[in-house]
């Protein structure tokens, strides 16, 4: 798949639910001076032909949002409901004030659904004054448009959990899988940039585990591949890094990539 679009890319987190450093955990991850093994909640970044777009909004989203510090925002994708990609939500009413308009939130019917339950007092019908405002759109298993740009949603799952990864052009983002259907990998054909979780070496239950991954990463063949979503029993940063392959990166927060 060719592409004729720019994409800015900066990793907003790349830890798990818990993040890096763990709370009360003393092992030698948590207790790392090394940056890259400070990790906050799993989220992204992208501009794409000058649209700014992040992609899941957890517990962090404000201090990931100051850290960039951007001041416009034209729309959220979410892959999936849990705490740790939408618990950010509530903080998006800066950018309604500052923009004078609601925020695109891009989600499939389900992920809404527990939207309207969480963020309740967004959708009454006599609002709180200042509240977040959003404009939900439905996200279904098929390429959509945003302001001209195709967007492919990818089917996961985490688990039994049906979620979403995303492809821009010739980057693709999937977090919180463990499992890509083959009909589903051929969208992740011809990328420049494959981003997957890889939440530590033993399996488990609802992530790919390093192995799992690099098995997808090999079968797709992107010119390059970043991992996220990292546990930190994964281990350190420098010390897991040594073991990839020479296209594979361990992402850490900050990371920028150019497309």
């Amino acid at each position: 798949m060719k592409s004729n679009i720019k994409l800015k890319v900066e990793f907003l987190g790349t830890g798990t639910s818990q993040g890096v450093p763990v709370v009360a955990c003393d092992c030698e991850v948590c207790r790392s001076a090394d940056p890259k093994d400070t990790r906050l909640r799993s989220a992204l970044f992208v501009e794409v032909n000058g649209h700014k777009i992040v992609i899941d909004a957890g517990p962090d989203f404000r201090q990931q949002m100051l850290r960039i510090g951007l001041r416009k925002l034209d729309a959220i994708f979410l892959t999936h409901e849990h705490t740790d990609h939408i618990f950010g939500l509530d903080d998006i009413r800066a950018f309604n004030w500052v923009q004078k308009h609601p925020t695109d939130i891009y989600a499939e019917k389900r992920v809404q659904n527990s939207i309207k339950r969480v963020f309740d007092y967004v959708f009454e019908e006599n609002k709180y004054p200042g509240i977040p405002q959003m404009n939900l759109h439905l996200v279904e298993n098929k390429p959509f448009s945003l302001n001209g740009i195709e967007v492919i949603p990818v089917r996961g799952f985490h688990h039994k959990l049906p979620v979403f990864g995303f492809r821009l052009g010739t980057l693709a983002y999937l977090t919180d899988v463990n499992r890509v259907e083959p009909e589903e990998q051929q969208k992740l054909l011809g990328l420049d940039v494959l981003i997957v979780n890889a939440l530590r070496f033993e399996k488990h239950i609802s992530h790919f585990n390093l192995e799992e991954a690099l098995e997808l990463i090999d079968r797709v063949k992107p010119k390059r591949a970043y991992l996220t979503h990292v546990s930190h029993l994964m281990g350190k940063h420098e010390d897991v890094q040594q073991q990839l392959p020479g296209h594979v990166s361990l992402a850490y927060d900050g990371l920028k990539l150019e497309l």
